[in-house]
């Protein structure tokens, strides 16, 4: 039960998200702010591309081809889904109302809740895909799942929300994009160039281990106990 109503309410959120946001440019005949219905759907993508990746995956161990060409899929798919894993929690960063004009006649409280939903899918989305992610890597490498506890997986969980908060910062403060790691030098040079400018340095720090550390304890309340009910479940 606990799997099924944590799953209910990840979608859940995020349609609430959706529906605020279009029921704002309905109900109160203000415009329709897209790069928050834009930055629902980035959000979403990691999930969706994680599990096209496994399906993959599942289909080229079943064709038999070769080992190595099957852990060659199995790279690319975590590399692509780890570069579109900051789109995940990027909504934290909506928890503002700068999207607000001034003649709005949306009441202030609708924009809080509104912007609230946002922030909480964008929580909600990262931490399904390190769960996610977490049952896959515990069944490839250990072949059980109360592997979930062990060190490996919990060092592994927390370099990753340690890189996607650092790549939050990065899409909001240098604006990029996932996919400008088409271009990677161009991607390098701006990022080298922000960070040496000013206190940028110490503010990207700043955010990585303050967020990290919130995407941490977030995990901690909702995957923590999914974990325990995984474990039960195999028992």
């Amino acid at each position: 039960m606990l799997l099924e109503a944590t799953l209910v309410g990840v979608v859940g959120m995020n349609a609430l998200a959706v529906l605020l946001v279009l029921l704002r440019a309905a109900a109160f005949h203000t415009r329709l702010y897209r790069p928050m219905l834009l930055n629902v759907g980035l959000s979403v993508a990691p999930v969706l591309v994680l599990g096209a990746g496994v399906l993959v995956v599942a289909i080229t161990l079943a064709a038999g081809v070769p080992r190595g060409v099957a852990i060659a899929v199995e790279v690319v798919v975590v590399l692509v889904w780890l570069l579109l894993l900051p789109n995940a929690g990027y909504l934290v960063t909506e928890l503002n109302l700068s999207h607000r004009r001034p003649g709005d006649e949306v009441p202030e409280w609708f924009d809080l809740l509104l912007v609230l939903s946002l922030a909480m899918s964008g929580v909600l989305n990262m931490l399904t895909n390190v769960f996610l992610v977490q049952l896959a890597y515990a069944g490839v490498r250990f072949n059980a799942v109360d592997a979930l506890e062990g060190a490996e997986i919990r060092v592994l969980t927390v370099l990753v929300l340690v890189l996607a908060s650092f790549g939050v910062y990065i899409g909001r403060n240098v604006r990029v994009n996932s996919w400008d790691v088409l271009h990677p030098w161009s991607l390098v040079a701006k990022i080298v160039r922000h960070l040496r400018a000013g206190r940028n340095s110490r503010d990207a720090a700043g955010f990585t281990l303050v967020c990290g550390a919130f995407f941490g304890l977030m995990y901690l309340v909702v995957v923590g106990p999914l974990v325990r009910a995984v474990i039960l479940l195999d028992a």
